[in-house]
């Protein structure tokens, strides 16, 4: 059994630390090239965040090849008794998208670290510069359709009652008046909570405490299917990671995101 086994999807620095040399641990920073080159947690693998997503427009957020993820994945030694801890320098974004990536290819052992880097130096935990070992590996994977919600499925899901669309941008692309498509707005009964206001400052960006009476209170609610979204699904990827945290059953993560939606000619938009 792993070290991993009893812990809870959001981890904390400490629970962590005691586990740096469990051999399944593959841990990863999806932090930046020059923050990691500074300084990370002990033993843990860089990623470039923009491996996590397709890269071209009008949907940049679209899931990359499966060539690119096995090379990806590859690369950071996956296999399949293999427990990932992710973390950021950014509350949560960029590890909520990893997260996404390995519900994808069906891996589900996997946990964030609450507060990510911010945590860890809060608490004056070592960092380091060593670099581990590089794996020149391609693995073979098969890619999963539940996590992901593509446009043709959010739109046969509109106006449902079981249905509840998370918006995690600003109030301001919400509502239309800051533009980053061909048009603004916002897709039909989407509710608005930006994915700052899940992160707590005051400790270290976790994930705040009252996160599941919030969500509550806009009805974003576990009995219904969430589908979360920004402009490109990254920031959703802190919202997609809060609402499988709360143990929601039903989560997929718009990966089109308003890229897709704003810039296509047909699709409903209120503002």
């Amino acid at each position: 059994m792993s070290v991993f086994s009893d812990l809870p999807l959001v981890i904390e620095p400490a629970a962590l630390a005691e586990r740096l040399d469990a051999p399944e641990l593959i841990l990863v920073d999806l932090t930046s090239a020059a923050r990691y080159a500074e300084g990370h947690i002990p033993g843990a693998r860089f990623v470039d965040p923009k491996q996590t997503q397709l890269g071209q427009p009008p949907a940049p957020g679209l899931l990359p090849s499966r060539e690119n993820l096995e090379a990806l994945f590859g690369a950071l030694g996956h296999r399949p008794e293999a427990v990932y801890v992710v973390y950021d320098d950014e509350g949560g974004g960029w590890a909520g998208r990893f997260i996404w990536l390995l519900d994808v290819i069906g891996h589900r052992h996997y946990h964030y670290l609450n507060g990510g880097l911010h945590a860890w130096l809060a608490e004056n935990r070592p960092l380091s510069q060593e670099v581990p070992p590089a794996v020149a590996s391609s693995v073979p994977l098969t890619l999963h359709e539940q996590p992901t919600a593509t446009r043709e499925y959010l739109q046969t899901r509109l106006g449902a009652a079981d249905l509840a669309i998370w918006d995690a941008r600003s109030p301001q692309e919400y509502r239309g008046e800051k533009v980053l498509a061909a048009r603004g707005g916002h897709v039909p009964g989407a509710i608005n909570f930006e994915w700052t206001a899940g992160m707590d400052p005051a400790r270290a960006m976790r994930i705040r405490t009252d996160i599941a009476q919030q969500l509550q209170s806009l009805g974003i609610t576990p009995d219904k299917e969430i589908i979360t979204h920004c402009q490109t699904h990254h920031r959703s990827g802190f919202t997609y990671l809060v609402a499988k945290a709360l143990g929601y059953p039903r989560v997929k993560g718009y990966a089109g995101s308003w890229g897709e939606w704003g810039n296509m000619a047909d699709t409903p938009i209120e503002q």
